[in-house]
């Protein structure tokens, strides 16, 4: 099948998933988080198709994968309906949780190609995580960023493990222990994003860096990130698997109860005395 054929053929492919849109053009793979109703907030649902939509372009013959968000958000966090199901859920339930929170944030980290995110405005808590873990990270001048967890009794355990690793300790414990929200400037100015981007050029901007990357020998592109991957393999283990206990271990105190329920109901939460 001539080249252009093909290109035609990949850009008509339709992909059965709810939560996400995937498309191929000319060798550049387009996941969509498609919740702009709910700022495509990270549902357990999302997340399963997230995973298998890695899988899928793992496996097709992309060379570059661009991760954006639909209507005006990025990802604005975890759905507010699961946030509110956590308060009731057992032990082995939050273990198993959080071991799939880890296994997509270190599924997008250690993904086999080249990975950009078209950051199109707010990016929260795990959004950021989702965002700043790509290769490349392009974001809209207007856009949030934030490690907003410890703000609702929540601790943002396994997003820490990649940060630090990309700013250093002391810009970590700044934006892990305030949760401040931060803005593109900021995240530039630490290292968080690669670049600002107008609005209005963000994809056209994502498509260039694309095709960039595209000239490169896809053979040496996929070795170099195996190389990089296989470099933090040994200590992202063993911190994953310490900040999923964490993150389990959260969801058992007072605190974390009474701050899923103050952000649910938009009040100031009244903290326990105890730590």
């Amino acid at each position: 099948m001539p080249a252009k054929s093909r290109r035609v053929k990949e850009s008509l492919r339709q992909v059965p998933y709810s939560h996400i849109q995937l498309g191929y053009d000319a060798g550049i793979a387009t996941l969509t988080l498609n919740r702009p109703e709910k700022r495509n907030a990270i549902s357990y649902e999302l997340i399963q198709e997230l995973l298998a939509a890695f899988a899928e372009v793992s496996n097709s013959p992309a060379l570059v994968l661009i991760l954006t968000g639909a209507g005006k958000a990025f990802c604005s966090g975890m759905d507010l309906d699961n946030l509110k199901a956590l308060i009731g859920r057992t032990p082995e339930q939050s273990l198993e949780d959080s071991q799939i929170m880890a296994k997509l944030f270190r599924t997008l980290y250690d993904f086999p190609k080249p990975t950009i995110a078209a950051v199109n405005g707010t990016a929260v808590a795990g959004g950021t995580g989702l965002a700043t873990l790509c290769d490349f990270t392009l974001a809209v001048p207007e856009a949030k960023f934030g490690y907003t967890e410890v703000r609702i009794g929540f601790v943002p355990a396994i997003v820490s493990t990649f940060l630090l690793r990309q700013v250093g300790e002391k810009i970590a414990r700044d934006l892990l222990l305030t949760g401040r929200l931060f803005d593109a400037q900021e995240a530039l100015r630490i290292g968080l994003i690669t670049e600002i981007v107008p609005a209005e050029n963000l994809t056209k901007r994502a498509r260039e860096l694309a095709t960039q990357l595209m000239e490169n020998s896809p053979a040496s592109l996929r070795y170099t990130k195996r190389l990089l991957s296989a470099a933090a393999r040994a200590e992202l283990d063993a911190q994953i698997d310490d900040a999923v206990r964490e993150n389990a271990a959260i969801r058992s105190t007072a605190d974390f109860r009474e701050g899923i329920s103050s952000f649910l109901e938009k009040r100031k939460p009244n903290w326990s005395s105890k730590a």
